[in-house]
């Protein structure tokens, strides 16, 4: 079947002015609130006094800002933070304009167990901690002078709850949003594109409007990048609302490659008189899954080189900061990545939007869970009462955006293994089909015997998502005849950034079993970064994606995972406390095996050598290369050459096993005899100098834009300290702050909200953080015995 969409996100603030005059008020309602870590039933009243309270701007993580600690009973596999109860107030005056109209409050993401009272009136409670939800507030409000209590009590007490860390705390926006009594219903809008060609899209937009008048009109406008109005449309209002075959031109087709964003302005009128006006941005394209071909966009056949990310952001925990994602996609988008899996759990918004932006394709999931649990609080404590409703919010908030393109109802669900998986697939795949039928479903299965799968059995999935299981990869249509194939899950390979050992060339499983108690590590409590390390049920990078790529009815991969996360440390135990999976560390710093990824997914020139050049003399170390667009790869020690290794079969490496003397490393790619790219590797002395580089040196002065400081140690040379781990301590004067430091180490102890950090491996990061005014920043870091360093930002 060929599937053909218009997608949509929702979005307040575009290229342009939609309209003259707008009527629909939407506020960011996330700043001075009040807040307390512990639990007090009165403090949902408004005559509580709440003036000893913390004042602290949204979004808020309150276990990113704890000790870590073996005793907090989120335990290691939830990063060892604290969790616990806490409160958030926020007093706020509504103008007398607003008292005829209806006024709503939405919660991006709460975690967990949120109940909200507005002016001492229960509005409910939401246990999910993903899902974002919103209140009717008309009706308990006051008006001009008169002053408005909102109280939210948070509950991440019941531990454990997650596999991974969640956060705890109001960690996504809030937004107020002030409408007429006639208005479009949140979330109400549908559009689609049964139709495209090179020459128009059709457009198809369905919308629900809430509203007892029948004399009403809907009117669509859909303009280009350029602020171009390319096509529109007026209606009388029907059962629906609906508008139907708006028709553009010659359309601009959205791609990984090519993200092309319209605009489109849905306007409700009365009359002359302008009621509600909404904007959302659309992306046109068109996909396919084949069984024997693949996946293709847009007509071209593409293999979907994919990620699984959780939600945290390192040394930022789980709360929301645009520009924070921002820097996690175009660190994966320089490697190739062009999907992400939402692994287990709806994004926040910001996330959809700038995949839309930037050209990501997106498997939106839902659940880790079903009915049957995997820690002793989790979500299927709340199956029962609330797994339709949060599905159907889920569907229905982002089945508008362009790279969403799979939905995905379940990770590893324990109900593969009994007839109930029948039932249950069956029920939230007609939810998800009820709501959108343009997109396949999957559910990201671990059981690979299609025999023993009760959820493939069910015969409700478009979509056999298998979870690692490499070894049946290449027999998949033998197995599941006319099938379509996607790799939900893949890897699991461990890495530590900047740590080597040998050997290199045999495959070792940390942990082996189950089973078997972990034996196998070191005192380090690291993990070679050389690709030969995978848990027992994965495989190294290399294993898997030769097999992806060698077959084109393989459709593509996610990896396991894009980043290091909080939590699930394994395959150490405490004080691990962050995972090994990522093919980028915590701090955001690439892993060696990046620039493999980074060579079979990009076009351009890549080379790269490791490790690095610090050993005892006479040492035997194996050298490995990573590079592309080269017939081959010559290596020197000391302007000697050591020979020209190029790559056999389906090699994505060349290696050479070098006895070591101190100097320079050098390696140098050829292609029919001409150099293409050189590195070298300098053996480095004692560690002299910091050294700060900054991936932005302009910020926005909004209180919530970021500049990640890489921070180095260095010798006289300028030569990285492969082994420096000298604690640096940081000032930041003027018109930012330290919204974070981090090193990328999984089994450091330092906070995270902290000015100073240990390098690891002769790194660390250092996050600053923009204030609400305008000026320079100056960033001064220092370290004993090492020549200091300082940065100077600004804030615009």
């Amino acid at each position: 079947m060929k599937l053909f969409f218009v997608f949509i996100s929702f979005v307040f603030a575009g290229w342009f002015s939609a309209s003259a005059q707008s009527v629909r008020k939407v506020e960011n309602f996330d700043s001075t609130w009040k807040f307390m870590l512990g639990d007090d039933s009165l403090a949902k009243s408004n005559t509580f006094n709440d003036n000893k309270w913390r004042t602290l701007d949204l979004p808020h993580d309150w276990s990113i800002e704890g000790s870590f600690s073996q005793k907090n009973p989120s335990t290691a596999n939830e990063g060892g933070l604290p969790t616990g109860i806490g409160w958030y107030r926020k007093t706020f005056t509504l103008p007398l304009s607003s008292k005829s109209k209806n006024i709503i409050i939405n919660f991006d993401g709460v975690y967990r167990n949120s109940e909200v009272w507005i002016n001492s009136h229960y509005l409910g409670k939401r246990s999910n901690g993903y899902i974002s939800f919103n209140y009717d507030l008309t009706g308990y409000l006051k008006f001009g002078n008169q002053t408005n209590i909102i109280a939210v009590r948070v509950d991440n007490s019941d531990q454990p709850n997650s596999r991974w860390y969640s956060g705890s705390g109001i960690y996504r926006n809030v937004w107020l949003t002030t409408v007429n009594k006639s208005h479009f219903k949140q979330w109400g809008t549908f559009i689609t594109t049964p139709q495209i060609s090179n020459s128009s899209a059709i457009v198809n937009i369905s919308t629900s409007i809430s509203s007892t008048d029948k004399s009403l009109s809907l009117k669509a406008i859909i303009y280009n990048e350029m602020g171009k109005v390319v096509a529109d449309n007026l209606s009388s209002i029907n059962q629906v609302g609906a508008i139907r075959d708006v028709v553009i031109k010659n359309p601009i087709l959205w791609s990984t490659d090519h993200p092309y964003l319209y605009k489109v302005v849905l306007q409700l009128f009365k009359g002359n008189e302008l009621l509600d006006d909404y904007q959302v941005n659309i992306g046109i394209r068109s996909f396919k899954f084949d069984s024997q071909k693949g996946f293709s966009l847009n007509g071209i056949q593409i293999k979907i080189k994919g990620v699984c990310m959780h939600h945290d952001l390192g040394a930022l925990g789980a709360a929301v900061n645009t520009r924070a994602i921002e820097r996690q996609l175009q660190i994966l988008k320089q490697m190739g990545c062009n999907a992400i899996r939402t692994s287990h759990n709806p994004p926040a918004p910001e996330f959809l939007d700038l995949c839309d932006k930037m050209g990501f394709l997106v498997m939106d999931e839902a659940f880790d869970m079903w009915a049957k649990k995997k820690t002793k609080h989790d979500y299927h404590e709340d199956w029962a009462q609330w797994h339709k409703q949060d599905l159907t919010d889920q569907i229905l908030r982002d089945r508008n955006h362009p790279c969403v393109f799979i939905w995905s109802v379940g990770n590893e669900i324990r109900e593969q293994f009994d007839s109930t998986g029948i039932a249950i697939t069956r029920e939230l795949v007609k939810i998800v089909k009820n709501l959108d039928d343009t997109r396949p479903v999957t559910s990201a299965l671990s059981e690979s015997d299609p025999h023993k799968n009760f959820i493939y059995k069910s015969g409700a999935l478009d979509l056999v998502g298998l979870n690692y299981h490499q070894e049946v990869y290449a027999d998949f249509l033998k197995n599941y005849p006319n099938q379509k194939f996607i790799a939900t899950e893949t890897m699991s390979a461990l890495e530590t950034r900047g740590f080597y050992d040998t050997p290199t060339d045999t495959t070792r499983h940390w942990p082996q079993s189950s089973k078997i108690p972990f034996t196998q590590g070191n005192l380090q409590f690291a993990v070679t970064a050389y690709d030969n390390v995978a848990a027992y049920w994965g495989s190294t990078h290399e294993e898997t994606w030769k097999i992806i790529k060698k077959y084109d009815f393989l459709s593509g991969l996610f990896i396991w995972t894009g980043f290091d996360y909080l939590g699930e440390p394994t395959p150490y135990p405490w004080p691990a406390r962050s995972s090994y999976f990522g093919i980028v560390d915590l701090a955001g710093f690439p892993k060696d095996v990046y620039y493999m990824y980074q060579s079979e997914w990009t076009d351009k020139p890549v080379l790269h050598l490791l490790p690095h050049w610090n050993w005892k003399p006479g040492q035997l170390v194996d050298v490995w290369a990573y590079y592309s667009q080269a017939d081959e790869v010559e290596l020197f020690l000391n302007g000697k050459s050591l020979g020209i290794k190029k790559k056999q079969g389906d090699d994505l490496h060349v290696s050479w096993k070098v006895k070591f003397e101190p100097g320079t490393l050098k390696a140098i790619s050829r292609k029919n005899g001409k150099i293409v790219l050189s590195q070298e590797i300098h053996t480095a002395g004692a560690p002299a100098k910091i050294q700060l580089i900054a991936d932005r040196k302009s910020i926005y002065a909004d209180g919530n834009d970021l500049s990640f400081i890489t921070v180095k140690v260095l010798d006289k040379d300028g030569n990285i300290i492969p082994d420096a781990e000298n604690l640096v301590t940081f000032k930041v004067k003027g018109a930012a702050s330290i919204a974070g430091v981090d090193n990328g180490s999984q089994i450091s102890m330092e906070p995270f909200k902290a000015n100073y950090r240990k390098a690891f491996h002769g790194m660390c990061l250092l996050i600053v953080r923009s204030q609400k005014i305008k000026g320079e920043v100056l960033v001064e870091a220092t370290s004993r015995g090492l020549m200091p360093s300082t940065l100077t930002l600004n804030t615009k």
